[in-house]
């Protein structure tokens, strides 16, 4: 393992009963489980016998919520970047799960002529960028010790898929990205590769109600 290490932390589970794609809509809070999550995330990075010099987190509350276990674990204040934040998306305070899911209703599917893009949202080759830009900069501004960034599944997922050299249309019901999972990566010359995946709510993650795949 390298020096430094740059961890891309995904937030823990919110509440959101009614089942709505809540995007970068305020006021969606961690549930009493997403608490259990961060936590867990807070513990597997203290556990694992690296200096943690600088955490940044999404600027949505969730995101912030999640980092503030790691704030107390290594005693680090939370800087924030607005290009780790949530895509955008069209569905965007619409029903997102369930029978009733707005995703499944016709008039909602013009929204879909163009998967590849995506058209229904930010495209994810701005989301590549944006994320790369992040990446690239704390790397940069930090000396010593490893960097965590707590974002949300979209973003880290396709920044996983634009290291890997890989196409970034994909299945979003198929990522490989948990709540409060920790997607690794270092960066050799002017090239990044992953090198770890950790899973540490996996026990959690039965009980969860909102997995937030969209």
């Amino acid at each position: 393992m390298s020096d430094k290490l740059l961890h891309l932390v995904r937030h823990g589970e919110v509440h959101n009963p009614e089942g709505i794609l809540y995007g970068r809509l305020p006021g969606y809070r961690l549930s009493e489980l997403g608490h259990r999550m961060a936590e867990a995330a807070a513990l597997e990075l203290a556990g694992s016998d690296r200096a943690v010099a600088r955490l940044i987190a999404s600027p949505l509350e969730r995101a912030q919520q999640s980092a503030r276990p790691i704030s107390s674990a290594f005693s680090l204040e939370i800087g924030t970047d607005e290009r780790i934040i949530e895509p955008t998306n069209s569905f965007e305070g619409q029903k997102g799960s369930g029978p009733d899911s707005d995703f499944k209703k016709p008039r909602y599917w013009y929204r879909y002529w163009n998967p590849l893009r995506p058209s229904w949202g930010e495209p994810y080759r701005s989301i590549a960028s944006r994320m790369r830009q992040a990446m690239d900069d704390a790397w940069a501004n930090t000396r010593d010790g490893d960097i965590v960034m707590v974002a949300h599944q979209a973003p880290i997922w396709i920044a996983h898929l634009d290291i890997a050299g890989r196409p970034l249309f994909h299945n979003p019901a198929k990522r490989r990205c948990d709540l409060s999972s920790i997607t690794s990566f270092e960066k050799r010359g002017e090239r990044w590769f992953e090198v770890d995946y950790r899973n540490p709510a996996a026990s959690l993650l039965d009980e969860a109600k909102d997995v937030g795949a969209v």
